[in-house]
This record gives structure tokens, sequence and C-alpha cells, in this order.
């Protein structure tokens, strides 16, 4: 087993987000990864430059942050070529790390716009390095972006950022450093291949919260009338809970609830609804151990919420 810690960038549209295409948003061009073994020990690396078939001019924001030239991006690969180049090199048995959640969604979205996505299973488990900084060096909620994860470790800066093979070497560096036990007690989960049916359905208990991915609806309303999407059960135990706040809405994408479990106190739910490609919809359920002092300012906002709600429509003519 190894670790195939991956980094990539990206163009998009150079005529704005009115001419994109909206099946690939975001067109990769430049692949860069680092092989470690079982004991994170740096064995090998990868690095394609991809030649751009999509948006062939770089969007002017890509050019400011990514240092590459034109030349390079004509001498590039094929997206078709490159990716399997990388997953050869990568192997059946790697585990992929990356630096937050968006790379591993935007390989998956470039794989099925050329018809390539069979070649990765999913729903994915992966290591966000950016989330495990934040578990082990901070606070678990703050997002930071990479420069500042190599700062705060004083590592040595040896080349430019915003290169994907320089990028992803510093995140295998980060990665080196993180306690093997978070590592294994907050593996995240990629659902851009979320599950299509009921018994594909995902339920995992971590530290302290528990995570359920549902399979798809055609639409919100009827994903919130499903029993398993509305129930809340104790991320420590596992029993039932009795909700004290039925779920409500906080906008078009997030819903929260509170319940109270006898044993373990109260729990703090949230779901948010994802929508497909193809525009259906499923939800992630997260369970939180909360406090009596979290509940109180939840129904705080709930009952804000609905005086705001109230009145706007005292308003309407």
């Amino acid at each position: 087993m190894n670790y195939i810690v991956f980094d990539l960038e990206w163009n998009q549209s150079p005529a704005g987000k009115s001419r994109e295409v909206k099946r690939l948003p975001f067109e990769i061009i430049e692949i860069g990864a680092v092989k470690l073994d079982k004991n994170r020990v740096i064995v090998d690396t990868f690095h394609s430059v991809i030649r751009p078939v999509v948006y062939k001019t770089l969007n002017y924001r890509t050019r400011e942050i990514v240092h590459i030239d034109k030349e390079e991006l004509e001498n590039g690969e094929r997206f078709p070529d490159a990716v399997r180049h990388f997953l050869a090199w990568a192997g059946p048995d790697s585990i992929f790390c990356t630096w937050g959640s968006v790379d591993l969604t935007e390989l998956q979205r470039n794989l099925k716009y050329y018809h390539m996505l069979s070649l990765l299973k999913g729903p994915m488990h992966y290591y966000d390095v950016q989330k495990l900084f934040a578990v082990q060096f901070e606070d678990m909620k703050s997002r930071r972006a990479l420069e500042y994860g190599i700062d705060y470790l004083h590592i040595e800066k040896e080349g430019n950022f915003h290169r994907a093979l320089e990028d992803a070497r510093y995140t295998a560096l980060i990665f080196q450093r993180i306690d093997m036990d978070v590592v294994l007690a907050y593996d995240s989960i990629d659902v851009y291949q979320n599950p299509k049916k009921k018994t594909d359905e995902i339920f995992i208990i971590y530290n302290g919260y528990s995570k359920y991915i549902s399979r798809e609806f055609p639409c919100k309303e009827e994903a919130m009338q499903d029993p398993e999407v509305r129930s809340t059960y104790c991320c420590r135990c596992g029993r039932k809970l009795r909700k004290k706040l039925h779920w409500f809405s906080v906008n078009a994408r997030n819903y929260y609830s509170v319940s109270i479990c006898p044993e373990h106190g109260y729990m703090k739910g949230k779901i948010r609804m994802k929508h497909t490609d193809e525009g259906r919809v499923y939800v992630v359920k997260t369970i939180k151990v909360s406090s009596e002092a979290e509940a109180n300012l939840i129904r705080d906002r709930r009952d804000s919420l609905r005086d705001r709600r109230r009145q706007k429509r005292h308003e309407s003519p």
C-alpha cells in the first residue's frame, strides 16, 4: 500500500463563466504527485503538463497564479494519456491524499468529460491533509492555505507554490508530520460518485461525530421526507434519539436539528444538500456531540429565522 499525494492545476474559460463548458468548468493542465510508502517515506514522483483542448487560452487568473508558459502547454500530453499514466503509476492499492477536497472532485469531473470515469471507483476514502493539519495543529475547523502550513511547521521552501509537483511535495512534507492516529481517525470520503441506491448509502462513525451519505433523490423536498434522512442517532452509542429541535432550514442547502441522548447528552445534526451534475440531490448528514449552550444558540437561530420569515410574509403585498 502506498500514499499518493497529488495536486492539480487547471484552467477555466478565458471569456468568463457565461462562456464556460458546463460539463467542464475547470480543465486540468498539470498533474503533480508524490508517492510515499506505508511508512510515509517518499519513494517516487510523477509530473505531467497537459495540453488544453477545451480552453486553449489561459484565463487571466490562471496566468497570474500558475507559472506555466505557452510552450510547455503546447508540448503537453493529451489528458487521456496523462491520466492513464498517472493512475498506472499510482497503482490500484494506493490511497489518495490532497490539500483540501477540490482536486479529487475535479480529477473525476475531467475523467467524466472524457468518458473515463470508470478508471476510478467511487465513493472514495482519501486523506484531506488540509483538514488533518487543522485537527493536529489548530482548532479542527480552520482551513489554511498550503503556504501557511509550510510556514507554521518551519519547512524550508525549495520551489514555487502553484505548480503541481511542488505543491504535492509540500503537501507530502506536511502529511509526514501528522500523527498516524490522527490520520487514521479522520479520513475523508469523496462523493462525486455518490451512492445511487439505498444499499450503497454510507454510515460512518468518527471520533465525536457520525456521517451519513444518502442515495439520490429527485429534489430536496423528497429527500427531507425520507425516514432515514430525518432520523438522528447518537454518534457514541448508536441509539435512536428524540429530537429537541426538529429539522429546520437556514437556507436552500442546510438544515439543522438538536437531539438528546439519555447517556451522552446533546447531539447537533446538520444536513447539507448536494447536487449532482445531472441536477439530482443527495444528502450529507452529520451528527456531532454538542452542549446545552450550543443547543440554545441553534434554537435562537431557528426562532430568529422564523421571526424574519413571518415579518417578510406580513410585508408582502
